[in-house]
């Protein structure tokens, strides 16, 4: 089932949508100093190019450390607040249609690593995770 809708998702946005965030990471990877969040943009194109069947999970369990942080701030302040307004817009039309309607809240599930895209990792829905003890 995931593949049918990751073939309809493609068709309907998903390709342009990950074009975007492609061309975005070419940019800042040119830049040198926003190497990070050109990597991280790269990240989401790939999840934006074949979102059903996966997820965004931290990747440190225990919580991002001071320059992820940082760089989160940055990237919400600079772009990241018009990627998620865009992804609230454009789910909006997808919402119309019965069959757009997966669509619509796949791109909803695209805003919280739009964003803060630094410290994520993209994993199979079904892949099982490690466990952490704090100590």
């Amino acid at each position: 089932m995931s593949t049918i809708l990751n073939v309809i998702w493609l068709v309907f946005g998903g390709l342009w949508l990950a074009l975007g965030y492609f061309l975005a990471g070419i940019v800042c990877c040119l830049l040198i100093i926003t190497i990070p969040f050109g990597l991280a943009s790269f990240r989401i194109g790939a999840y934006a190019l074949w979102p059903f069947g996966r997820t965004i999970v931290d990747r440190s369990p225990r919580g991002a450390g001071l320059f992820t942080t940082i760089g989160n701030v940055i990237w919400v302040l600079v772009a990241g607040i018009w990627i998620a307004i865009g992804h609230v817009l454009t789910a909006i039309p997808m919402f119309v249609s019965i069959i757009g309607i997966p669509l619509g809240i796949a791109n909803l599930k695209l805003i919280p690593v739009s964003l803060m895209p630094l410290g994520k990792v993209i994993v199979a829905s079904n892949a099982v995770l490690p466990t952490y003890r704090h100590a």
